[in-house]
């Protein structure tokens, strides 16, 4: 089991709330499909999980709209939508809850899915849409997964789903969330593959630069998966993933299957390879602990 180091600053344990901004829905990425990263987080000693989507209807949702008033540590936040999931009051208390300390991890995916986190100041602007906040290099406005015509650029393939990618470390060192000391280099080396993963980079002024990169199966571009935003001025550290999929259970083990409208051919190198569950394991372990503040990471 891997055991988190727990601030003396926080209470017995760390509050980590993961949700959607999809309603329940047995045909889409909804919490159910997100149940091996629930239950590995609900395994961790100290770490308290509550995993639910977002409520029905057109109106905020009753725990977004008031996570800056409420005792939740880390928000991982898989933004499944297609542009509308979150509202501005949301919008605006995941602010507050960020300039409190607290933690926030964005996921989002291919295309428009998840634009809706572009509303979110600062961290918002490190996502890259096809219709918002396009990457700055209009080189990059092509198609990178070319086989799924229906799915237009950022889409970049980096395996199949049920498979895993290679991850390169960025920077001068290793960030604390890839961290791996069993690792051969010390470092994640995989995480799961997904044929078109979205676009991210680092925002100016912002304390904020990659970490992780990856590599198209398709064209050999490389390009960012996680952003880190440390710290500063009494905010709470962020992290933005290129895809939601680095956790779905599909993405882990495509033998769990996935939405009907999924139609690309799974791969299984992630179930049959323990060193990349490992991997991905520890980074979300690292990733709840060091966006609580926590200045170190798992230990063993």
């Amino acid at each position: 089991m891997i055991s988190p180091f727990i601030s003396s600053r926080h209470r017995d344990r760390l509050n980590i709330l993961i949700q959607t901004t999809i309603s329940s829905a047995v045909d889409d990425w909804a919490i159910a499909r997100f149940s091996k990263l629930v239950a590995l987080v609900k395994s961790q000693p100290g770490l308290h999980v509550i995993a639910r989507d977002r409520e029905p209807g057109n109106v905020p949702d009753s725990v977004l709209s008031t996570i800056d008033a409420s005792d939740i540590d880390v928000l991982f936040l898989m933004a499944v939508d297609t542009g509308d999931g979150l509202h501005a009051s949301e919008c605006a208390a995941m602010e507050r809850f960020r300039q409190r300390g607290g933690g926030l991890l964005l996921a989002r995916d291919h295309m428009d899915i998840g634009s809706s986190l572009y509303s979110l100041a600062m961290v918002g602007q490190a996502h890259h849409f096809h219709s918002k906040n396009q990457e700055r290099d209009a080189q990059r406005h092509v198609n990178d997964d070319v086989v799924t015509a229906s799915i237009r650029w950022p889409n970049y393939h980096s395996g199949r789903n049920g498979d895993h990618q290679d991850v390169t470390v960025s920077g001068p060192e290793i960030h604390p969330v890839l961290l791996n000391p069993a690792s051969p280099t010390g470092a994640i080396r995989f995480f799961p593959a997904h044929p078109h993963e979205g676009a991210i980079s680092a925002p100016t002024n912002q304390m904020a630069r990659v970490i992780a990169t990856g590599r198209s199966r398709v064209s050999s571009a490389s390009f960012n998966l996680v952003v880190a935003f440390e710290s500063h001025a009494g905010m709470g550290r962020a992290l933005a993933h290129s895809s939601f999929h680095h956790f779905a259970d599909y993405n882990w083990d495509s033998a769990a299957g996935c939405p009907g409208f999924v139609s690309e051919v799974p791969g299984h190198g992630m179930a049959n390879n323990p060193d990349a569950i490992t991997d991905i394991s520890r980074y979300v372990v690292n990733a709840a602990t060091w966006l609580a503040g926590d200045g170190q990471t798992v230990s063993n």
